[in-house]
């Protein structure tokens, strides 16, 4: 076999379907126009972590005569024979990995809340000023409010001597500081 190309949804649910899916909709699009007839996926739960989606989905790769092979279990997922011990064992790993998302999720949400009731957030970015870099940056903007400089005065003294924002590019350009970042960062809690 020769592998043609990889598909990926980095970060994406596997309960989805496949138009919320850009990897998924771009191999069912390169399936339908370039002859392959093979997919490999590491596992069933890759293809869908809900039974009823993996199943539309399976069906459409059965009707574009693709054959979709489990990695881990060298099954044949989308065999459609007479054998009803074969789809009840497909249904039932679709029925596993819904439900061991389902757990995940619980547990995170379970995890998240705790986090939450101790340390009032857990979620979403950081505030600056978690690292050291940050801290002395930070030390360094306290120092020029202390001499009466304004906002827009620090933001520019930090661009001038070159000192990044944590995010150093955005969409390619590279990012600066202004004004309301610094009245942000500087802000009493």
């Amino acid at each position: 076999m020769e592998i043609v190309r990889e598909f990926r949804d980095e970060g994406v649910s596997g309960t989805k379907d496949a138009f919320d899916r850009d990897g998924l909709t771009e191999l069912l699009l390169a399936l339908k126009s370039n002859g392959v007839r093979l997919v490999i996926a590491e596992n069933a739960t890759r293809i869908a972590r809900d039974l009823m989606i993996s199943e539309i989905l399976l069906d459409e790769f059965r009707k574009l005569g693709v054959k979709v092979i489990a990695a881990d279990s060298d099954t044949d997922l989308t065999v459609e024979d007479a054998d009803p011990t074969r789809t009840l064992m497909r249904q039932m790993l679709g029925a596993i990995s819904q439900w061991e998302k389902t757990v995940i999720v619980q547990r995170l949400r379970s995890a998240r809340m705790r986090i939450r009731k101790t340390d009032g957030r857990c979620e979403g970015r950081k505030p600056y000023g978690i690292t050291e870099g940050e801290q002395s940056v930070i030390a360094k903007m306290r120092a020029l409010r202390s001499e009466r400089l304004s906002f827009a005065d620090i933001a520019n003294r930090l661009n001038v001597e070159g000192i990044k924002p944590r995010t150093p590019t955005r969409a390619g350009k590279e990012t600066k500081w202004h004004p309301t970042m610094i009245q942000r960062i500087l802000k009493p809690a």
